[in-house]
């Protein structure tokens, strides 16, 4: 009698997790306000794992062509990090810049002025039965 793997349904479950936490990034990231930012921990901690910042990141590094504001969002500090993502690095404080975000003289978003703070995102129910 030979044993079946459960590799593949494992994959296939961690996939989904996956793409319905990048999914619930992309609705908070939408709503970030013209002029405000958003830090990745305070994204991943509405979509439900607050140790899931570098997450977030990831989710957001090849959406720069769908239209979502990534230039809104920054790390713990008001710092650019993802700026390298956006093919010149001065294009992200640009495009904040024409938003009327201000900086600090240390070159970091001022978070007291501009930070937005995103609400819980409702999970959908999975139906029973």
């Amino acid at each position: 009698m030979s044993k079946k793997s459960n590799t593949g349904k494992h994959r296939i479950k961690k996939e989904n997790r996956k793409k319905d936490f990048f999914d619930r990034v992309y609705k908070i990231v939408a709503k970030i306000p013209y002029g405000k930012v958003a830090t990745y921990g305070d994204i991943a901690e509405v979509c439900g794992i607050r140790s899931a910042a570098r997450t977030v990141g990831w989710a957001l590094n090849g959406t720069k062509e769908n239209g979502l504001p990534c230039h809104r969002v920054v790390n713990r500090f008001g710092a650019l990090t993802g700026r390298m993502h956006f093919g010149d690095p001065y294009i992200m404080e640009d495009l904040l810049r024409s938003e009327g975000v201000e900086f600090t003289k240390d070159g970091f978003v001022n978070l007291e002025k501009h930070l937005w703070k995103p609400a819980k995102v409702k999970r959908r129910q999975k139906k029973l039965g």
